[in-house]
């Protein structure tokens, strides 16, 4: 394939949390994430006050953020938004905690993390693929 000086292919390799391939266009913030009571498990949205993403709905995107915060419910609310077709294609942190964690492994949503979150940003084109994190711009 051929790329014009532009664009960028990187490859980032990480901890598998929950298997699977995902792809899908970034949607990157540098703040923590709360699914419980930051993320309306009905439309997708990110209704945290103040959150950077505010506004932002993370249906089908490949979610990149640091670490998860917040109460265990926060798991089933990604259950809940996998059940309901609204959930992240793939979620990338630097840290995974329990809540993301245990979320994307019972909603079977593809997860990695150990992964320098800082290089992904929003709009790049990215797969998750047995660890490994390839990212277009």
């Amino acid at each position: 394939m051929h790329r014009s000086s532009g664009e960028r292919k990187m490859e980032l390799k990480g901890r598998i949390i929950s298997k699977g391939v995902a792809e899908g266009e970034a949607l990157t913030t540098s703040q923590p994430i709360s699914f419980y009571g930051g993320v309306d498990p009905n439309t997708s949205k990110i209704i945290e006050k103040g959150h950077e993403l505010q506004g932002k709905e993370v249906k089908g995107r490949i979610l990149v953020f640091p670490n998860g915060k917040g109460s265990t419910v926060g798991s089933y609310t990604l259950y809940r938004m996998k059940k309901n077709g609204i959930a992240p294609a793939g979620i990338i942190n630097r840290e995974c905690e329990t809540v993301v964690a245990v979320g994307v492994i019972i909603s079977d949503i593809p997860c990695v993390d150990k992964i320098d979150v800082s290089k992904i940003r929003t709009g790049d084109q990215v797969q998750i693929k047995n660890g490994l994190v390839t990212i277009e711009e």
